[in-house]
């Protein structure tokens, strides 16, 4: 149905004889999808699509009824009124048109989301919006900015396809004389949404106190392309270093103590010399 057509449907108002039977009653009113025999709303979609519905307010009262209309749920679902404020008469059903579009980017998978309907009292009811987006499942993972931080190895996982994914780690580093770490796959506690980056880190409290290592992450997922991080670090023990430069340190001051030492014996050797000539 053209949205120009279904905003004119805006204030179809039911016949009073349909609600004729059900009691009057201050402050009774619902909301439900238009049509009847539907609990919520549900569409499918590709992305970019724009769908429609009606949602229907039912004033079963003795008293004009005035309501506000919003709608909340995943980011990127953009649901747009016929107006976003209805005047019901009593003993009346009013029918307010509305628009959902999805992003143009949105990947497959489900959308969730409320229609919110609210009175002048604070009253509030709300009927659940679900959106299926269409389109190829891809499953794409990369890891990024490794790095060694003391004895923890730090990087961040990004799902770059259109599906969620459980990813699975791999860590491996190699020093100078061979591997000194080596950890098969495992599941990680983790469930990546599309278009999501995670930073997490790995322990590593039996690092090497003196190498040079090259790290490398292996990150895998069902359907998904092998993707690897690598990073390079040194260890050095700081505090033998530090005794080996102060020992060295205290050497060359020695030395020039040595020096100067020498200096001052030859200037007095030359100077009595002048004197007995």
């Amino acid at each position: 149905m053209p949205y120009a057509a279904a905003r004119a449907l805006l204030l179809t108002l039911s016949l009073p004889l349909l609600l004729a039977a059900t009691p009057a009653t201050p402050g009774g009113w619902s909301v439900a999808p238009s049509g009847g025999g539907r609990p919520s709303f549900y569409a499918e979609g590709t992305p970019g699509a724009v769908l429609q519905d009606t949602l229907a307010v039912t004033n079963r009262g003795t008293e004009p009824l005035t309501v506000r209309l919003r709608a909340t749920g995943d980011d990127g679902l953009r649901v747009a009124f016929a107006e976003p404020a209805l005047g019901v008469p009593a003993r009346t059903r009013a029918e307010v048109p509305f628009t959902v579009t999805v992003p143009a980017d949105a990947p497959p998978g489900d959308r969730a989301g409320e229609l919110l309907v609210r009175d002048s009292t604070g009253r509030e009811s709300a009927v659940r919006l679900l959106i299926r987006v269409g389109g190829p499942e891809l499953a794409a993972l990369t890891v990024e900015h490794v790095a060694v931080q003391g004895d923890r190895i730090t990087y961040e996982l990004v799902n770059r396809g259109t599906t969620a994914v459980v990813p699975r780690l791999a860590v491996h580093a190699d020093g100078v004389l061979g591997a000194v770490l080596d950890r098969a796959p495992r599941t990680l506690p983790v469930r990546l949404a599309p278009g999501r980056r995670l930073a997490l880190d790995e322990p590593w409290p039996d690092r090497p106190a003196l190498d040079a290592v090259t790290v490398r992450l292996t990150v895998t997922a069902p359907g998904a392309a092998r993707a690897t991080g690598r990073t390079s670090a040194r260890f050095v023990p700081w505090g033998a270093a530090a005794g080996t430069a102060a020992g060295a340190l205290s050497v060359v001051a020695a030395a020039v103590a040595v020096r100067r030492r020498g200096r001052r014996t030859a200037a007095v050797r030359a100077a009595a010399r002048g004197a007995l000539t």
